[in-house]
Parts: C-alpha cells; structure tokens; sequence
C-alpha cells in the first residue's frame, strides 16, 4: 500500500478541444481548405496534399471500408513505412471508430506476422510485395489492401486506389458520433521479447495531449514540419504528426526517413521547417554537417525556424548549446506510448541540466511512489493493454494512476529521470547500482559512441558493453565535439585503444567506488531497430541486449568462451 505522496501538476489548465478525430479533421478541412495537410517528394520535388483533397479522400476510403463491414471497434493492422497512403488510411479507419495498429515495416517476417496477427485484424494493408509476403497466411484476413502493384493476387487483395473511387452521399468525415473514451490507436512497445505488449490509446488520449501543447507552442497553418520518425512508435505516431496536423501546420516527409544526413539535409533546404523533432544521433549528425560547412549552417539556422524538440536520450550539452546560442529554442520532453506519449516539458528559459525533463504539460499529474518509480495521472493515459489483462493491472490502479517503471525525483527544475526501475540492480555484496548513470556519463561526452550498456547483476563488479558509432570513423570531427586529448580514431581497433584513457577518466569520476567498472568490451557491431536492439526512437532496448548479448557479458567475468562478434576486451583495474 502506497503512502500519499505530493502530486506535481501544472497550473495551467486544458482549454476546450475536440472531442473525436472526426470532429478535429472536418474542422480543419473546412478551416483551410486549399493549405496544405501533407507533402512527400515525386521527382525531386514536394507534390503538396491539399486539406480539401484529403478530405474527400477520407470521405471516399470510409465509404468503401463500411461497405466492405468494417464496424466501430474493428482493426486494420498496417505494415508500411511512412507515406501518404498510410496516412489517409490510418486517419479514416480511427475517425469511423475503428482502430488503427501500424506496425514496423523493418521487422523480418516472423516477428510481423505474428504482431498482425496478435492484434486480430478485420483487415491488413501492406506497402508493397515485400511486406505482403511477410504475411503467412494472407488468405486469413477478409481484406489485404496493397499501396503498391503486387504480382501474387488473392481474392481478397485490393489496390488501395480502389478504396478512393466513390464518396457517397456525405460531404464530411464521419465519426462525429465516436465518443472520445473509444480505442482508435494500438501502438506495439519495443523491445519486450516476450509476449507482445499493445498500448490501446483513444481519441481523448490523443487530442486532450495536443490541446496541452497548444498552449505550450503556439503552433498554426504557418509552421512546416520536416518529418522522419516512424509513425509506428508514438514520438512520431502521435507526438510530431498529431501536432502538425490538429494546428493545420503542414507535415513533410523527409524520404530518407533519418538515415542519410545527406538526403535530411537536401530536405531541409526544400522545407525550411519551422519546428524539427527528432532524437539527439540526428542533432550529433547535423552539428557536425554545420562545423564543417558554413553554408549548412545558414540552411540549418534560417530565419523561420522557431524551435527543435528531442527526446528519447539526453542530448548533449554542447549541442544544445548550438541552437541556443543562435537563438533557437531547444524542448526537451518525457513520457511514454502508455501516456500518449508526453507527460512533462522542459521551459527554453530555464538552463538544461542533464538528466531533467521538465514539469508536467496541462493535464498531467505526477508523483513518486516509496522506491521513486515516477507515476503518472491524467486524460493522456491508456485504457491498457490489448489481451494482457494481467500487465495492465500491474501497472494501473483503479483510481487511474500509471506505473511507468521510470525512477526519479522531483528537483526546483522539474522532473529529474534516474534509471529504468528494471535496470537498478545489486552486485553480490549487496551494493546498488544505477547503470543508466554511468551510460549517460559516458554517451554524453564521446561522439564515437554510439551506445553503452552496464552489466553486473549479483557479481563481484560492473562490467559495459560499448557499441561504436561508425559513421563518425569516416568524418572530420571538430574540437567542439571532441573530448580534450582525443586520438580522433579512424576505425574499431583504434578506438578500443583511445578508448583505455577515456574509461579510466569517466570511472574516477563515478563518486561511488563500487559502482566502477572492471572491464569494457568495445564490440565491433551495428544495433539496429530491425532486431529490436534498439527502439524506433533509438534508445538501447536493454531486455534485448542482455539477453543476444549474454555470451559477452559472461565473458568479461570469464564464464564463457570468446563470444562471435570482433571484439576489444579493456581492463580497467
């Protein structure tokens, strides 16, 4: 039984805001009819979607989804990356009161079909061959809608532009009926490898989160959105695409989808966004595009551009400092798929401080359970988990309070993050160790890292996992991103050995001598999202990589034989 604890909310209270998707979407279309709603490249170029066009597209793909039976509570699993077929698709499905389940289109087969078929699909629409063949059994669905031509067709598949052939008698989105408690997004939560966790989100979930960021930013049918993050996890599902679209602000799809700088920044001269989200490995990578090249840095810090938001990972204090310094508000803001996804907000006006995360947005209330697990309250909070009874109720009380499973405390800033709950562990004498703060010790001054991992759970010491940032091998780095005295290595093996100094400084500065690692194995290795190593907002998936990583762990305690991978073993005693 938990004590009462104090309860951190905003003073600012939410303002009237739609009580459906429907409600929203017709009034935009009507509010800006020939502005733009969304834009992607076709030959090289921006081809505008028009809020007009977009509704009676809507219009269209609802009139043939209900004559084809698909009813209120009904979902439609989409297996694609980001483009406009999807977005129509997704929006039209969740205004009728149906419920949209994107899933990510990088997963190999197995593990796509078997989150399609968790979810218990009416109907699947698929991108292209490539994520059709992903289905075992595409015969299974009623209905499997394809973007794009595929050469294998079933009596059940459909070209998706058959879906935009008739409009019948309405002239608006329908919907307007849905009541805002209905479940119309499921979001799958990355790196679980067990039973697959699927955050059921609803429209009062959604639109009560973008009327808190109203106040916050202000944003109009003025602001231009440059757009990567995939809309399968809800930093961009939800967060980015949902707040361009309810303030009218067009939403442009940066077709590289983050992976190449070259191709992101080729985008930004032709957007010129005025708001950017993304996560601090894209902010590393444009700062060090701007050291190196002044006319970058005119592109990247023109006139319009109002502010950049990050989340995920603490950014790095020099590169927030880059922005600040012309002037350029940074956001840096907390939460999760289960709170749709924001819960607290940094203030621009306040210096950053590493670690804190803000206070809480409009709407949302916090507090601190006996062991410091951060709980959260409010209208952006999950029903719970689609077929996981048992989960949800370990993480929801009756009196609606969510377990997030984030340790913190709350300091005169706002909210300060510690460590996953899961990852605090004890070494064999009983000692505790935090290992997200010796990671983030580590991360936030090295730009060769790409990511670290901290081990130790009932042994003698701490060991880390080190994983390279290869790309930064091939770049010339400036000494503003470098640590004093860096060798500025050229590939693995001479990182490990730049390496042997850094990790000797780092573990002197960890004030708990217990805490001090051991051992590191720098590990010659991509992660990648595909393996569910790293979560669609990049951040280390640490229930994954304890377990594919296992054999190196137990290496570096002399347990187990020389694991696959190149590897560089550092001693640090």
């Amino acid at each position: 039984m938990m004590t009462e604890s104090r309860v951190y909310r905003s003073e600012l209270a939410l303002p009237d805001y739609p009580q459906n998707l429907a409600e929203m979407l017709n009034r935009n279309s009507e509010k800006f009819v020939e502005h733009p709603i969304y834009q992607e490249i076709q030959n090289n170029e921006y081809v505008p979607l028009m809020w007009q066009k977009f509704q009676h597209d809507v219009i269209s793909i609802q009139h043939t989804l209900r004559s084809w039976g698909l009813q209120m509570g009904n979902r439609m699993a989409i297996l694609s990356q980001n483009r406009q077929e999807m977005l129509e698709l997704e929006l039209a499905v969740m205004a009728m009161g149906a419920i949209a389940v994107p899933i990510f289109a990088g997963y190999p087969s197995s593990w796509a079909n078997a989150y399609v078929e968790f979810c218990e699909p009416k109907f699947v629409a698929v991108a292209d061959e490539t994520q059709y063949k992903k289905l075992l059994s595409p015969k299974s669905f009623e209905r499997v809608i394809h973007f794009d031509p595929i050469s294998q067709m079933e009596k059940n598949t459909i070209l998706f532009s058959e879906l935009l052939s008739e409009t019948g008698s309405s002239s608006y989105i329908s919907g307007e009926d849905v009541t805002p408690r209905s479940v119309c997004l499921m979001m799958y939560t990355s790196g679980t490898m067990g039973r697959p966790k699927s955050v059921q989100l609803t429209h009062r979930n959604i639109l009560s989160q973008q009327a808190a960021m109203r106040i916050l930013w202000k944003l109009s049918h003025r602001d231009r959105f440059l757009s990567y993050l995939p809309w399968h996890h809800s930093f961009g599902g939800i967060f980015e695409k949902y707040a361009a679209i309810n303030n009218g602000a067009v939403l442009s799809l940066e077709n590289g989808y983050g992976k190449s700088i070259e191709t992101l920044l080729d985008n930004w001269k032709k957007v010129f966004p005025t708001a950017f989200f993304s996560v601090p490995r894209i902010y590393q990578n444009i700062a060090t595009q701007i050291l190196q090249d002044e006319a970058i840095e005119q592109v990247i810090f023109h006139d319009e551009l109002r502010f950049i938001f990050t989340a995920a990972a603490p950014l790095p204090k020099n590169i927030s400092n880059m922005f600040e310094d012309r002037g350029i508000p940074v956001y840096e803001g907390w939460g999760l798929t289960e709170t749709s996804p924001c819960c607290t907000m940094t203030d621009p006006k306040v210096p950053r401080e590493p670690g804190v995360v803000g206070k809480p947005i409009p709407g949302v209330s916090l507090r601190l359970a006996e062991d410091g697990e951060i709980m959260v309250k409010g209208l952006n909070v999950m029903t719970g988990y689609f077929k996981n009874r048992e989960e949800t109720e370990k993480v929801l009380t009756r009196d609606g309070w969510f377990y997030t499973g984030d340790v913190g405390e709350f300091v005169e800033t706002g909210l300060r993050l510690i460590s996953r709950k899961d990852r605090i562990f004890k070494l064999s004498n009983a000692e505790k160790v935090i290992p997200t703060e010796i990671e983030n010790l580590i991360a936030k001054d090295c730009v060769y890292l790409a990511h670290g991992y901290v081990a130790g759970s009932g042994k003698a010491y701490t060991v880390i996992l080190l994983f390279p940032n290869r790309a930064m091998f091939s770049q010339k780095s400036d000494n503003f991103q470098l640590m004093e005295g860096c060798k500025c290595p050229e590939n693995t093996e001479e990182y490990s050995r730049c390496l042997v100094n850094c990790l000797k400084n780092w573990n002197d500065s960890i004030e708990l001598k217990y805490s001090r690692l051991k051992k590191a194995m720098l590990v010659d290795y991509e992660l990648s999202i595909e393996n569910e190593e790293l979560t669609p907002s990049m951040k280390l998936a640490p229930n994954v990589i304890g377990k594919v990583f296992k054999a190196n762990i137990e290496f570096l305690y002399g347990e187990e034989e020389r694991p696959p991978h190149k590897v560089y073993v550092i001693n640090l005693e």
